[in-house]
Formats: structure tokens, sequence, C-alpha cells
């Protein structure tokens, strides 16, 4: 956020053109829109999921976006209070979470079209591309804006919930070194609970938040205070999955229905402490599983487009028409979603996430090597993470690819394999030529500064 900040908002490509190379610019472009890809296929399967799975989350889902909408025709057209704004949009809000319990979809949309998981990944789509070309104080802005209520007050009153209620953890405190997905390391660090360090954080400040700060002081409370929230987030995650079975066995059982089922069971089990109703609780747990994917899959898709541009305008001047590029990563996600390859990606997703955090470590270290500041605390940090997430690709990516090899999947479970092991490997020779690159970069500004001369020469 800082660097960016620094450079006049320049994006990922911009940093690394201007303190890399420029070739350093394409690659790592090209990196980005996998690594978007493979966010926009995660975090879509999660909305198409929890919308089929708890019939009471799309009318929730409709009313957030009235309500969202609103507030941006309310702030910028009709310039009235943002408290009054605030009050009026988010008990919108609250009333199709209400809503949606004795409204289900099902009933609204007949149980084909409610369970129909093309349906749903078209509209997710949909709604994304709306996100991504429309003026982000349109949509895209005062829909996160009315969200982030949503989310604040359910992981608010949810802790107030495990404080009441004080559960017992019933999942065992440890596990083998060796668990089925992979070591303790590299794995456990390229989970996703981005509380200490993250790529998509690092996307975002950059190319999102570094536009929007007033003052560079602003920047440690924005930047700190997501970080912290997203700590807390996954730790009530992991109270959720801990606590709210009770064995293993039963968490087992419940693990099939997916993570948004029992995210919204754990959401309805906390409230409930409080006095929520169980079906409203649910229904609260939904929308906000929905809420927290839909807000990173509307950014992803508006990231690809212009990912789309920088690395394509050269060929020809149609991909700097935004809706080519939106209607390009929206197809690519939707073929995603509904070909069930995603349930392949989650490990290698993470591992793109954290690796793309390193790469952001890099930049930083540059930067601050190009201005003559200490470099140490980012750098040795940036070596962790880099040969970790190379690791963690690296051994995913052959897993998957060693079922195709071994002849032990077919049909959809062998191209998901095959295709999701290629993407792992491409990124990996993608992050070793950027690494490469960072390196000369490092002996660039250390000869500069050993010959006395300013290092931003």
């Amino acid at each position: 956020m800082m660097v960016a900040m620094r450079n006049e908002g320049a994006s990922f490509g911009g940093l690394s053109h201007k303190l890399i190379s420029p070739r350093a610019r394409v690659i790592l472009l090209a990196f980005i829109y996998f690594y978007l890809l493979l966010i926009a296929g995660a975090f879509g399967n999660v909305v198409v999921s929890t919308a089929v799975g708890l019939k009471a989350a799309p009318m929730a889902w409709l009313f957030l976006t009235i309500g969202g909408i609103l507030a941006g025709q309310m702030i910028y057209k009709w310039r009235k209070d943002i408290i009054l704004t605030t009050v009026v949009t988010v008990l919108i809000a609250l009333f199709g979470i209400y809503l949606g319990t004795i409204l289900p979809s099902d009933q609204v949309l007949g149980a084909s079209i409610a369970s129909s998981r093309p349906v749903w990944a078209v509209v997710a789509f949909v709604f994304c591309y709306f996100a991504a070309v429309l003026p982000i104080w349109r949509f895209a802005l005062p829909i996160n804006y009315v969200a982030s209520y949503i989310v604040f007050l359910g992981l608010f009153f949810g802790i107030i919930g495990i404080f009441t209620l004080h559960p017992d953890f019933t999942l065992p405190a440890t596990t083998d070194f060796s668990i089925k997905i992979g070591p303790l390391w590299p794995i456990l660090f390229v989970t996703i609970a981005c509380g200490s360090i993250s790529g998509w954080h690092s996307i975002v400040s950059s190319s999102g938040t570094a536009r929007q700060l007033e003052n560079e002081l602003d920047a440690r409370p924005v930047g700190g205070g997501v970080m912290f929230v997203e700590m807390m987030l996954a730790i009530f995650a992991l109270i959720i999955a801990g606590t709210i079975y009770a064995s293993p066995v039963e968490y087992s059982a419940a693990i099939k229905l997916g993570p948004a089922a029992i995210f919204a069971a754990g959401v309805s089990k906390f409230l409930g402490a409080l006095g929520m109703p169980a079906d409203i609780g649910r229904s609260y747990g939904s929308v906000m599983m929905i809420v927290l994917a839909i807000t990173i899959m509307q950014l992803v898709v508006r990231f690809m487009r212009v990912a789309t541009s920088e690395l394509l305008s050269d060929i020809s001047p149609v991909f700097r028409n935004p809706h080519v590029g939106t209607f390009i990563a929206s197809v690519l996600g939707i073929l995603l979603v509904l070909s069930g390859w995603w349930q392949y990606l989650w490990v290698l997703f993470g591992g793109a996430n954290q690796l793309m955090a390193s790469l952001a470590l890099m930049l930083i270290t540059v930067w601050l090597m190009s201005e003559g500041k200490s470099y140490a605390w980012t750098f040795y940090p940036m070596i962790f993470m880099f040969v970790t997430t190379v690791a963690a690709l690296l051994y995913t990516s052959w897993n998957l690819l060693q079922k195709v090899f071994a002849g032990g999947v077919q049909g959809e479970a062998f191209v998901g394999n095959l295709l999701m092991g290629l993407v792992g490997f491409f990124l990996v020779i993608c992050a070793l030529i950027l690494g490469y690159e960072g390196f000369k970069a490092f002996n660039r500004f250390r000869t500069l500064k050993g010959q006395g001369a300013p290092a931003k020469a």
C-alpha cells in the first residue's frame, strides 16, 4: 500500500516494471491472471454451493444488492447523510436475511432452478460482470460497504456468543506431521487464513486501497486493521469447526455438505446463544459466506479485466474494451466452477496466494533498497515465503499429475488433475523467473550503493 502510494498508485505490474524489469512486468501479469482465475473458481464454487445448499441465501443476497445500489445512489447522487444511508441500507439487507427464512429460493423459483449449479454460476458472474464494468461508486463500492456491516455484526455478536456458551473443542488439538493433503511444512503455511500475510490483500492494497486513502498516515490503521479482522474471522471459523460437533466422526459427516453449511450452523449456534432463532441464524451465516466470497469475486473479475488489458492491448486494441476482458474472465470462471475442477485447486490456490505475498515482499524489498532504507526485515521473510510456497505448489502439482500418470483417475477427475497440475507448474516457472529478475535487481541496487551512487539511479 505504501509503495504504491509513493508511486502514484501503481499496480503490481507498474511497480515490477519500474523497480525490477520490463520482462518482470509481463511475467508477473501472467502469474496474476492465472492466480486470479484460481480465486474466481475457488470462491465461485463457495457462492454457488451456498446458494444451492442454503435456500435462504439467495433472497438475502438479492436484498443486499438492492441495499448496496441504493446506498450508492443516496451517497453520490442524492447527497444524503452517511449515517442515514447506512441505517436504511443495512436494515434492508437485514430484512432480506429474515425474508429468506420465510421465502426460500425453492419456494420462489422452484426446486429445479433453486438447486441448479449452472443457474447460480451464471447469476454470480453476471453480478461480477456489472461490478467490473460499472463505475465503482455505482455498484461494487456501495454493495461492499453495506456487506461489511453484515460481516462485522455477525462476527462481533458471534464472538460474544462464543464467550457466552464457552464451548469445548471436540476435534483433536494436534494431528500427525502429515495428513491427507500433505505435510505440516509447507502445507500449513498456505492455508487460507490471511491474518499475517496475503497475496490477495497485497494486490488490493496496491491497485485499490492506495488510490483511495487521503493520507499516508491512514495506511497503518487500514492495512493493519484489515489483517487483524481477517485473523479474527479465521479464528472464528476455526472455533466453529472445532466446537459445534460432538465428535470428529460427526464433523467428517458434516464436511461433506460443504464449508458453507458448517459455517452457517456455527453462526446459528453462537447467535442463538444471544436469542436469535436458529433458522434466521443459519440464514445470517449463509449470507456472510456469500458476502465474503462474492465481494472477492467481483474484485477478481475487475482485476482480471485490467490484467487482460495490460497483457494483450498491444496485440489488439479490442482488449482495452472493459466488456471484452470482463466477458473473458466471466466465461473462464463459469467454466472452472461448472467443470468441477475447483475441487482440485483449493490447496493450489493457497500456494498461489501466499506465493503472491512473497512476490509482494520482493517488490517492497527492492523499493526499500532503491530508497536507501533498511530492507532486511522484508528480505528474510520473503526468502522463507518464496521457498515455502514454491515447495507447496510443486508438492501439490506433482500429486495432481501423479494421479494422471498412474492412471488412477478418469473423466472429469483426469482433466481436472491434469489442468490444475499444469497451472501449478506454470505458476512455479513464473515465480522462478521473477525470483531471478528480482535477484538481478537486488544486485543492481547493491552495486549502486557500493559505488556511492544514488540508489534511485
